[in-house]
């Protein structure tokens, strides 16, 4: 069983920077395919970025050149560096874990094992 503990959300005005952290729990965290998602009001739960076991990242394109995901393995820790935010970033950030040893990261919810219980983030304009 993996446990995946988020914190580092905030308030924050538009422009700033957040860096959201995921503690996981777990001997093999560094095989594990990390991912960050989000869910805004009313919406459904989009991928973010992820990271596999290699160091391979992939983002959604409304956060390419913004956002940077990365890993410390050591640390059993995944990280989401968010710079220029803007309101429409504004929502609940999910941590998630794709135990399955996969390197292909994909941006569908159903594909990770294990979620941590998000942070919210909330960017005022």
């Amino acid at each position: 069983q993996v446990q995946l503990v988020e914190s580092g959300g905030g308030l924050v005005q538009a422009g700033g920077s957040l860096r959201l952290s995921c503690a996981a729990s777990g001997p093999t965290f560094s095989s594990y395919l990390m991912g960050w998602f989000r869910q805004a009001p009313g919406k459904d739960r989009e991928f973010v970025a992820g990271i596999n076991w290699s160091g391979i990242t992939y983002y959604t394109d409304s956060v390419k050149g913004r956002f940077t995901i990365s890993r410390d393995n050591p640390r059993n820790t995944v990280y989401l560096q968010m710079n220029s935010l803007k309101p429409e970033d504004t929502a609940v950030y999910y941590c998630a874990a794709d135990s399955d040893f996969r390197l292909t990261i994909s941006e569908s919810s159903a594909e990770y094992d294990y979620w941590g219980q998000g942070t919210q983030v909330t960017v005022s304009s």
